[in-house]
């Protein structure tokens, strides 16, 4: 189950709003609107009205939806019209001047509840884990070597010569 809401026509850029976005990404409903409400930019109030906007759309598409249960699926923000406007400057020039905008797209998920009561693992889950069919680990994961990650440290090479300043003759 998807919620979504959009505030469009918003007049911050879409930069300033991307930090706020990147607060809540990801986070429950409850924990977003109180981080978005003690955030000192102005923008953040834009976005919690947002917010209240999907939950508001998430329950009128399923009245019996736990509000607890939603998070923050998708946060996004594209750019919207520019209004350009001139400054004068010295000399008889003038400066553009770019007033933008955004549009800010929220989209709210539902968390599924796991049952907790001893479910069997399926035996797709337990071969890939390692084991066979009677417990026992296979050959092949045994003796297969891991891979080589991305973060393994890389080989020490040679430093850089120093360079040799030259000797400059002073005076006369």
């Amino acid at each position: 189950m998807q919620a979504l809401a959009k505030a469009r026509y918003v007049r911050v850029t879409p930069r300033k709003v991307n930090q706020i976005l990147d607060l809540v990404r990801g986070a429950n409903v409850e924990s977003a609107l109180v981080t978005l409400g003690f955030s000192k930019k102005h923008v953040a109030k834009q976005i919690e009205k947002t917010v209240r906007s999907a939950v508001a759309n998430a329950i009128q598409e399923d009245s019996k939806l736990d509000v607890e249960d939603l998070y923050i699926k998708e946060a996004l923000v594209g750019p919207g019209p520019i209004m350009k406007r001139w400054l004068p400057r010295a000399q008889g020039r003038a400066t553009p001047i770019l007033k933008r905008s955004c549009h800010i797209t929220i989209i709210l998920g539902a968390k599924e509840h796991k049952k907790k009561a001893g479910r069997a693992r399926p035996a797709a889950q337990a071969k890939a884990a390692g084991a066979g069919a009677h417990g026992k680990t296979s050959k092949a994961s045994v003796t297969a070597k891991p891979a080589k990650s991305d973060t393994a440290p890389r080989p020490r090479t040679k430093a850089p010569a120093k360079r040799m300043r030259k000797a400059t003759k002073r005076g006369g």
